[in-house]
């Protein structure tokens, strides 16, 4: 048993050789990636087209792989391109070079404006990149660069796929990248430097040929011709021999800063500085070989005035400050301030020592009670008085917000100046005042004193009986801001009082002391209910309804009343009284209608008004009809409630048609409720027959309940339905508790829309067609956003964003025209050119300057290099701002200024240079193959891009 065990206890160590090291996974990984996005084998594509890298669509799709606990992420960068058909073509193309390799002679693409700098440097149409995943990661040892390409090079020989495929290494800002490319029997290695520094003997293109025919190791004698495109960029950051066309704004000035003749209600317009900060100039010699010309340290042929090729492109300043976005935004900040008017301006300006108190603090109160107020304890010059005592004890004169100037400016345009303008509203006036005060008189506190002034105004008016200008007649618009409404509201009120004064004093012998009403169809009803006491009438009569001094509801409509409910009243008549009463109230006679009963003609009567509501007070009323809930007495209620105008347009009827029934109301109140039907009587003859229509005939209907209860009364001595004291003491209450914030609120909407209508204006005088689109998107946006009642903030921000980034692009239009002298063009054809190349700057990356230096643009171009070369290099100032046509003629001829046009450039600020050729290599019998080398150099970057192309069949 022991001899036994022996062998069990021996323990054999077994290697297993065919796990996968992290290595392996790692390629595996690369491969199962190219396999899904189906990157095998050779595809080749059309011809690349001319500029189709930037004005084709680029797409790119990610994953992620990882090599141990190192995260990559591995993306397909590739051209949308139609899709060819693949099928028999896999053994035709076996023995074709890669797409890649072929796209690396291409010629129609160089110097890309707008495109991956992998497509700048190689001329790709499509390839893969594998790079760390997090920002902060980098792939800096040599030795891991180079187990990234071994792993690139096994996955691309086990996969067969020709796509390109790129390992970024160092620090991603150096933007480093090596790659390879495999087809059937050929290689291409894609290498790169990056050097901050440029050796001396490379800054010309001579070093660089000599880099290049070292690199390629051609044993081929002579070396077949190296294709050469040069492009060489000319930076203009000086501007100053052209003014900007905007004027700064005269900040001192009495009435707002002059920004094109700024005036109080009308916005500005334009950037405070020039919204172009730099002109880059590219010339490109797009098809030179060597020999052709000579570029070394000593001299150059490459004069950019010769160039075949000129293209324009402009920087545009970040965030250039814009006049229009900026009102609108310190407008809008306003929005988020919680202080008070009282707060931000002192103590109270209604509060005074002492006796006065009474009479100033209790004023709303006084107005509203039987007792006679003394008028000139409640003047607006007392009240501007006192305000204007405390504000100097508190602060002093010369502390005011708002000078005497200023006020007495904006009060003449808000109050007289609607006449030329009837579109606008006082409103929309009054939000620009306060725009303007806020940017330049006193910021918030401005905005506090204005308003404060205004409420003010807005009692003197009430207390006065005159009209507030610039409001529509008639209800509020609930289309329009709550504060407009309250103005509307306020207006409809004074309308009322005056109407009612002037009543009292042509009918002072026919009404009573207690009287408010007035006849005539200027009276009009409106009333806010008190909840409480709506629940605790519930049981009242109608009787009770009618007479009551301190209770009354009203429908919400003429018209809602005709939904109601009916009942059978055609037996019942008016009382044999009434008959014998005198007519009151009657407005004129109806057509050929007649009473039914005694055949008088049928008048209609002279009633009260629907009465004009805000949509505050509309929502108040529906929160309180719908807490009266479902039930039968909270219906009956809620019917009662809405009926106080039907009730009144009943006793009006009532006493201008004397012994008149149910169905003659309902003729005339609602003719569609009384059914006329031809009937033969007992003679024989066709005879019109009219009763109720069934609803009106429902039992407990609310209209025969309301006629029973009517009395003969006219409407200029009936309580009044619309309480015009109550309602314009509830609006200048409201007005004068608001705060700048919620002020603020309610006429942003107001700003925004005078801002877009500023814009649009603007623009039809530039009629740029992207600006066009993006209006129309700012209007979308707007009325979505503007429609409910406080929006979010983040929503007004970004309307508030687009307005400015339009203001931004009118502002470079304008620029642009005012450098190239659009407007000074005397020949059509050269303005319209003109105008057309300046529309392209705006909206495309680059733009190719028709007929390079020689063109109209080129010409102008030249000229303000050579304006700013002068500038610089000359002491004389007088000289260096001298005209561009002077300038012209101080360079002479032609031929002249050819030979000193390179002084009139600065030196390039950077020099692109793309190498190609095709060559046998490594050996003489080898396949001839692309070789590409590009080259950047810059004033503090340096950088070579070689692809290198070798034979692996026979070499």
């Amino acid at each position: 048993m022991a001899a036994d065990s022996e062998p069990e206890s021996e323990v054999f160590e077994i290697t297993d050789f065919t796990t996968a090291s992290e290595w392996e996974r790692f390629i595996s990984k690369i491969e199962e990636v190219l396999n899904d996005w189906k990157l095998i084998g050779n595809c080749l594509g059309k011809p690349l087209e001319k500029g189709i890298f930037t004005s084709g669509t680029w797409e790119e799709k990610s994953d992620e792989i990882s090599f141990a606990d190192f995260k990559f992420s591995i993306t397909h960068h590739y051209l949308v391109q139609d899709s060819t058909d693949k099928e028999g073509k896999d053994e035709v193309l076996e023995d074709v070079i890669p797409q890649s390799m072929q796209d690396l002679l291409c010629m129609n693409n160089d110097f890309p404006p707008r495109a991956h700098c992998l497509v700048r440097w190689y001329g790709l149409r499509e390839f893969v990149v594998i790079a760390p995943a997090a920002n902060h990661d980098a792939v800096l040892s040599e030795s891991k660069c180079n187990l990234l390409l071994s792993s690139v090079s096994i996955a691309l020989g086990n996969t067969g796929c020709q796509v390109p495929l790129f390992v970024q290494i160092h620090h991603k800002w150096r933007r480093m990248y090596v790659g390879e490319c495999q087809g059937h029997g050929v290689r291409t290695d894609f290498e790169m430097v990056h050097l901050r520094k440029v050796p001396n003997q490379y800054t010309h293109l001579s070093g660089l040929l000599d880099i290049f025919k070292s690199k390629i190791g051609c044993p081929l004698t002579p070396l077949p011709p190296v294709s050469i495109a040069i492009r060489f960029t000319y930076v203009l950051q000086d501007w100053q021999q052209y003014f900007w066309p905007q004027q700064p704004p005269d900040i001192d000035a009495l009435v707002g800063g002059e920004v094109g003749g700024l005036e109080f209600g009308k916005l500005p317009f334009g950037a405070c500085e020039d919204p172009i900060s730099e002109l880059h100039l590219a010339t490109t010699w797009p098809h030179l070989t060597e020999g052709i010309i000579v570029d070394n340290d000593v001299y150059s042929d490459l004069d950019p005035i010769q160039a075949p090729h000129w293209s324009v492109r402009v920087r545009k300043a970040e965030n250039p400050q814009c006049l229009l976005g900026d009102f609108v935004t310190e407008f809008f900040k306003i929005c988020r301030r919680k202080e008070s008017t009282d707060e931000i301006l002192g103590r109270s300006t209604f509060e005074e020592e002492g006796r006065e108190i009474a009479d100033i603090t209790h004023a709303l109160s006084k107005l509203t009670e039987p007792a006679p107020v003394p008028i000139h304890k409640l003047s607006v010059s007392n009240m501007v008085h006192t305000a204007k005592k405390k504000i100097r004890k508190h602060r002093g004169v010369e502390e005011s917000p708002l000078n005497n100037d200023v006020l007495n400016t904006i009060l003449l345009n808000l109050y007289n100046q609607f006449k030329s303008a009837p579109s606008d509203s006082l409103t929309y006036k009054l939000a620009l005042c306060l725009c303007m005060i806020n940017f330049y008189h006193g910021g918030l506190k401005g905005v506090a004193h204005l308003w404060q002034e205004f409420v003010l105004e807005m009692r003197f008016r009430w207390e006065n009986n005159f009209l507030i200008p610039g409001l529509a007649s008639g209800p509020p618009d609930l289309r329009c801001c709550l504060l407009h409404q309250k103005l509307q509201m306020l207006n409809c009120c004074i309308e009322r009082k005056k109407a009612r004064d002037e009543g009292r004093k042509t009918n002072t012998s026919d009404m009573h002391p207690g009287d408010a009403g007035k006849a005539g169809d200027q009276l009009g009803p409106d009333n806010l209910k008190d909840v409480d006491k709506e629940k605790g009438e519930v049981g009242k009569s109608w009787d009770s309804w009618s007479d009551s001094e301190e209770e009354f509801f009203e429908c919400l409509s003429d018209t809602e009343e005709l939904k109601g409910n009916g009942q059978e009243s055609a037996k019942k008549g008016g009382p044999k009284e009434m008959t014998s009463l005198k007519p009151e109230g009657r407005l004129y006679q109806h057509g050929k209608l007649t009473l039914l009963h005694n055949g008088e003609p049928l008048y209609i009567p002279v009633t009260q008004e629907p009465a004009p509501m805000t949509e505050d007070l509309l929502e108040e009323q529906s929160e309180v009809l719908a807490k009266l809930g479902t039930s039968a007495e909270g219906a009956h209620l809620r019917a009662r409630m809405q009926s106080a105008c039907l009730l009144s347009d009943m006793e009006s009827f009532k006493a201008a048609n004397p012994g008149c029934f149910l169905e003659d109301f309902v003729r005339w109140y609602s003719p569609r409720d009384y059914i006329e039907e031809e009937v033969i009587d007992e003679k024989g003859n066709m005879v019109l027959k009219g009763e109720l229509s069934a609803r009106m005939k429902i039992p407990s209907n609310m209209w025969v309940e309301a006629w029973e209860t009517a009395k003969p009364i006219p409407a200029r001595r009936q309580r009044r339905l619309f309480d015009d004291t109550r309602e314009a003491e509830k609006v200048l209450h409201y007005l004068a508790v608001q705060k700048p914030a919620d002020l603020a609120r309610h006429l942003l909407p107001c700003v925004i829309h005078a801002a877009v209508l500023k814009v649009k204006e603007e623009e039809n005088l530039e009629n740029i067609s992207s600006v066009k689109k993006i209006i129309k998107q700012i209007i979308t946006h707007s009325s979505k956003v503007l429609h409910f009642p406080n929006p979010e903030d983040k929503k007004l921000e970004e309307i508030i964003h687009q307005i400015t980034n339009v203001e931004a692009i009118i502002a470079r239009a304008r620029s642009l025209k005012a450098k190239f002298g659009t407007e000074k063009c005397e020949q059509e054809e050269e303005k319209e050119d003109l105008e057309r190349f300046v529309s392209c700057l705006l909206e495309q990356p680059e733009v190719l300057v028709v007929g390079a230096g020689r063109g109209h643009a080129g010409k102008i171009i030249h000229k303000l290099f050579v304006s700013a070369q002068r500038l610089t290099e000359s002491s004389d100032e007088a000289a260096a701002v001298a005209p561009p046509e002077e300038e012209l003629k101080r360079m002479g001829s032609p031929e002249e200024r050819r030979q000193n046009s390179v002084s009139d450039f600065p030196p390039p600020a950077g020099r692109e240079l793309i190498l190609r050729t095709t060559v046998p290599r490594p050996a003489p019998y080898s396949r001839a193959l692309p070789q590409r080398m590009y080259s950047v150099l810059t004033k503090e970057d340096f950088r070579l891009a070689g692809a290198f192309s070798s034979d692996t069949s026979f070499f």
